[in-house]
């Protein structure tokens, strides 16, 4: 009886249940935390996907590899970080690839300058265009299929053969082979004429510069304009007609657009327009008599000038060794000189009478005058008789 009395009672406390009051059932809710929900906004992107490390699709990223000792790197001890030094391998072959792809593309839009140039004065003028320092056989290599010899005349007169020695080393690798020479002596006759020739027998383009600013000019043109195509310093030509026919017709003095589409629509082709007569194309309105004249005489004049058939200098043999015009201003100057001394001694003749006339003509009037006061009315007639004498004798001194 009392074993039963003894479940009985467990049986009840075990049912009792505890009701709880108001402030634990507070206190209980304020404690718990709720678990963050996705779609409440976070402060930060770092909040945001926080939850991404914890779990198992997170893998840390690979330390950064250190430059200065490449032993240290950590390498991979389980199956799990093989992924991680696949990674590492790829991130340290990255920065060297693009750093050989750097110098690829550094190395084809620079000029390759030969270490012979070191100390060259010219290389400070080069400013326009990236140069670098490598093993090339010219002087500087300019592109693909270019390259450029630089010669100094000053030390072309110490060593002659120094040119024939370097185009030699090039052999036919290019192109285009520049001699690039720098003026920098005063007497440039028989050095420049050394090189010109020396250029043209090995097929080198000869530039020459006066100043090292030309020469570092030239050198970064020809770099710039590498891949250029030549038509880019052609004219650029219009395709249609009217335009052309424009082009050519105002060629003409004075004679403007306007002119040029009137004749355009009268006549129809530029060969019926030079074909026209001076009536038909006056009648075209607008045109007046001076283009008329002017459009005719354009179309209608040889292109050979008419030389006249009596030129005012006679023509003259000339030796072989004398050029055509030295021979003529020689001769005009002969003749100019024998002009000019005719001309003097004429002068020379007429003063001389005109001196001796007057003389004369003194003499005379003294002696008239002496006369008259002597015999008195005879002294006119004697007076009128002596003159004569006088004149003859000028003429003979003259003629003497």
């Amino acid at each position: 009886m009392e074993k039963d009395e003894e479940n009985q009672n467990k049986k009840k406390t075990q049912i009792v249940i505890g009701i709880p009051s108001y402030k634990e059932v507070i206190e209980s809710s304020q404690t718990k935390s709720t678990p963050p929900s996705l779609f409440t906004p976070s402060q930060s992107f770092s909040q945001a996907f926080n939850f991404i490390k914890s779990s198992e699709f997170y893998t840390p990223p690979p330390p950064p590899p250190a430059p200065s000792s490449p032993l240290s790197t950590p390498r991979p001890t389980g199956g799990a970080n093989v992924p991680s030094s696949s990674s590492a391998a790829s991130t340290s072959a990255s920065p060297a690839a693009a750093a050989a792809s750097s110098t690829s593309s550094q190395s084809r839009n620079a000029i390759l300058v030969s270490h012979r140039q070191k100390g060259n004065p010219l290389l400070k003028h080069i400013r326009n265009v990236r140069w670098a320092f490598a093993d090339v056989a010219c002087d500087y290599l300019l592109g693909q299929n270019t390259c450029a010899l630089y010669l100094s005349l000053r030390y072309h007169l110490l060593h002659p053969d120094y040119l024939y020695y370097r185009i030699r080393e090039l052999q036919k690798n290019f192109k285009l082979r520049v001699v690039l020479c720098h003026v920098d002596v005063e007497d440039v006759v028989k050095p420049l004429l050394e090189v010109t020739k020396t250029a043209l027998l090995h097929d080198c383009t000869l530039l020459c510069g006066w100043s090292l600013e030309e020469c570092g000019r030239y050198l970064e043109t020809i770099k710039v304009y590498e891949n250029k195509p030549a038509d880019l310093i052609q004219g650029q030509m219009d395709t249609d007609y009217l335009s052309r026919l424009n082009h050519a017709l105002t060629t003409v003095r004075r004679v403007n657009k306007t002119d040029v589409v009137t004749l355009g629509s009268t006549f129809g082709s530029l060969s019926s327009i030079m074909d026209a007569s001076l009536e038909d194309l006056a009648r075209c309105p607008g045109i007046g008599e001076r283009k008329v004249k002017r459009l005719h005489d354009t179309f209608h004049e040889p292109f050979k000038r008419i030389v006249s058939s009596n030129p005012s200098i006679p023509e003259t043999p000339v030796c072989k060794d004398a050029e055509p015009s030295s021979a003529s201003e020689v001769i005009e100057a002969d003749k100019y000189t024998e002009d000019t001394s005719k001309r003097r001694k004429k002068e020379n003749e007429i003063n001389i009478k005109s001196a001796l006339t007057a003389a004369f003509a003194k003499c005379a009037g003294k002696n008239s005058k002496m006369n008259n006061k002597s015999e008195g009315n005879k002294g006119g007639g004697t007076a009128a008789a002596v003159p004569e004498p006088a004149t003859k004798t000028s003429g003979e001194e003259v003629e003497t």
